[in-house]
C-alpha cells in the first residue's frame, strides 16, 4: 500500500498535510504508512480512499478492472501483512473484503470507526472484538455484523493465528 499510497497521493496533488486534514490523521502517521513503518487499519484505509477519491482495494493493488476476482489462498499464504485486500483488481466494488491477521496488540488505530457497517467471519484461530464498550470473543466460524461508526478493534487471543474475513461497506461520496 505504501509505494501506492504515496503516488495517488501525489498524483492528486495532494501533500502530506492536505491528506492529513482531509482525514482527520496525522502528517507523522500518515509518513510512516508510506515508510511501511506501519500498517493502516481498515478504517483508515477507508479514510484515505475517500479523501483521495478512489476505491480502497486501488491503494492495495496496482491490477486493472477485472469481471471477476479469483484470491487464492495459496498467493496470500506467503504474505505477512496485516491486512490483505480481496478482490484488489475489481473497481467500484460497493464492499471492501480483507483478510486481516490480528495480533494480540491493538492496531496502532486502535478504536477505528467509519462510516457504514462491517461484517467479519472468524476463519481460523480466535479473536476479541472490542466494539464500543462490549467486548465479545469470536473463535472460528464465529461471525459478528455491526455498524461501523461505533468504535471498534480486533485482537488475536488464545496461542494460535487468527485469520479472519472482514468486509466493509461505506456509501459511497455523493460528490
Amino acid at each position: 500500500m505504501t509505494a501506492l499510497l504515496r503516488a495517488v497521493r501525489r498524483q492528486r496533488g495532494f501533500t502530506l498535510e492536505t491528506l492529513a486534514a482531509q482525514t482527520g490523521l496525522t502528517k507523522s502517521y500518515l509518513s510512516k504508512i508510506e515508510r511501511r513503518q506501519s500498517t493502516p487499519s481498515i478504517a483508515v484505509a477507508l479514510k484515505l480512499a475517500r479523501a483521495l477519491d478512489v476505491d480502497v482495494a486501488q491503494l492495495f493493488s496496482e491490477a486493472t478492472n477485472e469481471k471477476i476476482a479469483v484470491d487464492r489462498a495459496v498467493d496470500r499464504s506467503a504474505s505477512t501483512e496485516r491486512y490483505v485486500a480481496l478482490a484488489p483488481g475489481v473497481l467500484g466494488k460497493s464492499m471492501s473484503p480483507f483478510v486481516v491477521r490480528p495480533n494480540g496488540q491493538n492496531a496502532d488505530d486502535p478504536r477505528p470507526a467509519h462510516a457504514g457497517q462491517e461484517f467479519l467471519f472468524v476463519h481460523a484461530g480466535s479473536v476479541e472484538l472490542t466494539y464500543g464498550d462490549q467486548i465479545v470473543t469470536l473463535a472460528a466460524g464465529d461471525s459478528a455484523y455491526f455498524d461501523a461508526s461505533v468504535s471498534h478493534s480486533l485482537r488475536a487471543v488464545g496461542g494460535t493465528p487468527a485469520d479472519v474475513v472482514v468486509v466493509a461497506h461505506q456509501e459511497p461520496d455523493p460528490r
